[in-house]
């Protein structure tokens, strides 16, 4: 939400990223843009919204982004309540660790201070695994697999 047009440089790869602090903890974050974010911003570039506040994209209560988010998840027969930090955690788990980003990465780009943060999302990557590998093996109980 706090995004400015000052946040967005040109990284030592020649790509485009993104350079900013963590609120939380005020720790300097470098994350590199990737494709669909990179259309995002190009889909909001000169936002009459974003422009007036100075910000990359325009500015929504939280009222107004939990309203879309709901729809979305109607939209796409979602039964949860999504939340912000509920997207945080599938980035974690769903689009790096299960991608095969290491743990180390995914810590720095979440500014964790330490490694335990990070070691929570990586036990719910092992037990998803042991979950569904329980599944198989009662599907594979009894047949004769060679």
């Amino acid at each position: 939400m706090e995004l400015t047009p000052g946040n967005l440089v040109k990284g030592q790869d020649g790509g485009l990223w993104i350079k900013t602090f963590r609120q939380k903890t005020t720790i300097p974050v470098n994350v590199p843009v990737l494709n669909e974010p990179e259309r995002l911003l190009t889909k909001y570039k000169g936002n009459v919204r974003a422009a007036a506040s100075g910000t990359i994209f325009p500015k929504l209560s939280n009222q107004k982004m939990n309203s879309y988010l709901k729809e979305l998840a109607e939209l796409c027969g979602i039964n949860k309540v999504l939340t912000f930090h509920m997207a945080r955690h599938t980035f974690a788990t769903t689009v790096t660790l299960v991608n095969g980003v290491p743990i180390e990465t995914v810590s720095k780009l979440l500014g964790h201070t330490s490694m335990r943060s990070t070691q929570v999302y990586a036990k719910v990557i092992e037990r998803k695994v042991s979950e569904d590998m329980a599944a198989l093996k009662g599907k594979l109980k009894g047949r004769c697999v060679a």
